[in-house]
């Protein structure tokens, strides 16, 4: 490589001594709270200074496939405004840990493809890339690094970005991005909770620049995971006040990682055997007045609606849940597996002696959505028998059956008039008011 960037913020962002860096971000790797081990090819990740928001970006930077070859980094603009993307024409970027490869050939094609132009000034003296450079090069022994600086951009045009690359395993995606700038550490914890819903919901709609300096990329990737039935698990959050101890002017930073598949689906693939030992914990606590403290993901503090049953010997002993999420996940599973254990109307407390017997399932449920019909004929056509799980509404009265229902009741008919009576309502019943959602569930069992 001839034509190298020399570093711009080394000294300032983050030490210029390579011993010291190295340093630096083995303490990052040793004070990880990471939990997660899944790989990826996609992580939101922050760009302050490293003493600031350095561990969470090697938490989500580390995070990434190590069959990687090619690093896309979306970073905002903070130095020069400009129209579009702009790339670098260096062969490579400096830091004191060496050089690592920009890959030209890539370049090319987003300019050939997407109108990127090349604008060495917009990224002389950019931090927003740079700063996540060393990390890069301390976990990959060998990657090609795509910088992307955007200015005045769509989040749609970086979405047709990642579509276009994606499908080549070889590449991974990098979004560079912080929170919320300089409100104090009340109001910056309440905002950036509400922006992390919104990344981890998808429901982007009201996402405004002030959540997130690295807005359009971080939009670019929700609307990628969105069109795909991807989520984005969050790995941590925190801000400034937690390296600097002032809390009256913070910046928020954040770091979440893209799973290919849903969120539930997630939870049931790496963590069945967590939710229902706490499940279990919790109806333990209760009976015997103890207490356990359990590690969990932070994705278990995502908001989520769960049902929670128990069985002993193959016999229903309780169920209890939640259709809408209203508060986060690991708060639901604990209340619904006490009140399933102790508070269903149809049966007895469970005692000491039963609880070594329970069999224990969790079903987490997603967001209702309404069905559209015209009348109860069009309604039942509209089931999925073994999928769907039912909602019905109509003036006080209301019923929920689990997907599981179907196991008793195969015939769509007998279904929704069983639900019916479950409500209170006659089972040949039915009105313009009628209401009816339907919802999907990860069965744990």
């Amino acid at each position: 490589m001839e034509k190298i960037k020399q570093p711009s913020v080394a000294g300032s962002f983050y030490t210029a001594d390579a011993a010291e860096l190295k340093k630096q971000i083995e303490s990052f790797k040793q004070n990880s709270k990471n939990q997660y081990t899944v790989a990826t090819r996609a992580v939101i990740v922050p760009h302050a200074g490293l003493q600031y928001s350095g561990r969470l970006a090697y938490e989500g930077i580390s995070q990434l496939d190590k069959n990687i070859e090619n690093i896309f980094i979306f970073a905002p603009a903070h130095k020069v405004a400009f129209e579009g993307i702009s790339l670098s024409s260096f062969e490579g970027w400096n830091t004191p840990l060496g050089d690592v490869e920009i890959n030209q050939e890539l370049n090319k094609e987003l300019e050939e493809k997407f109108g990127a132009q090349f604008n060495d000034i917009a990224l002389e003296n950019e931090h927003s890339i740079e700063i996540q450079l060393p990390i890069i090069q301390q976990v990959f022994e060998n990657v090609k690094i795509v910088p992307v600086l955007i200015g005045m951009e769509t989040p749609e045009k970086i979405e047709q970005i990642i579509e276009t690359y994606y499908n080549d395993s070889k590449n991974g995606f990098i979004i560079s991005s912080d929170l919320s700038h300089f409100l104090n550490d009340a109001q910056a914890k309440k905002i950036d909770n509400m922006t992390a819903q919104m990344i981890e919901s998808g429901n982007i709609q009201n996402f405004a620049p002030q959540q997130a300096c690295g807005m359009v990329g971080i939009l670019g990737l929700v609307k990628f995971a969105n069109k795909n039935n991807f989520s984005l698990i969050r790995i941590d959050m925190t801000n400034s006040a937690a390296a600097t101890q002032d809390k009256s002017s913070v910046v928020g930073y954040g770091c979440w990682f893209l799973f290919e598949g849903e969120k539930n689906n997630f939870l049931k693939e790496y963590y069945s055997d967590l939710i229902k030992e706490l499940c279990r914990l919790s109806i333990k606590s209760r009976l015997q007045q103890m207490h356990e403290k359990v590690n969990y993901p932070l994705v278990l503090d995502e908001p989520g609606a769960c049902f929670v049953t128990l069985e002993t010997e193959g016999t229903l002993r309780g169920c209890i849940g939640s259709i809408i999420a209203y508060r986060s996940l690991i708060e639901d599973l604990l209340a619904n597996a006490q009140k399933a254990a102790f508070s269903d109307p149809r049966f007895k407390p469970v005692t000491n002696e039963e609880f070594e017997k329970l069999d224990i399932a969790v079903s987490i449920l997603s967001s209702p959505k309404a069905i559209k019909f015209e009348n109860e004929e069009d309604l039942l056509n509209q089931l999925e028998p073994d999928i769907d799980g039912l909602i019905i509404k109509d003036g006080k009265y209301q019923a929920v059956f689990l997907p599981s229902v179907w196991e008793q009741l195969p015939d769509k008919k007998e279904f929704l008039n069983a639900l019916k009576l479950k409500a209170g309502l006659p089972a040949e019943h039915f009105s313009k008011t009628f209401e009816a959602y339907r919802f999907a569930t990860v069965y744990i069992k």
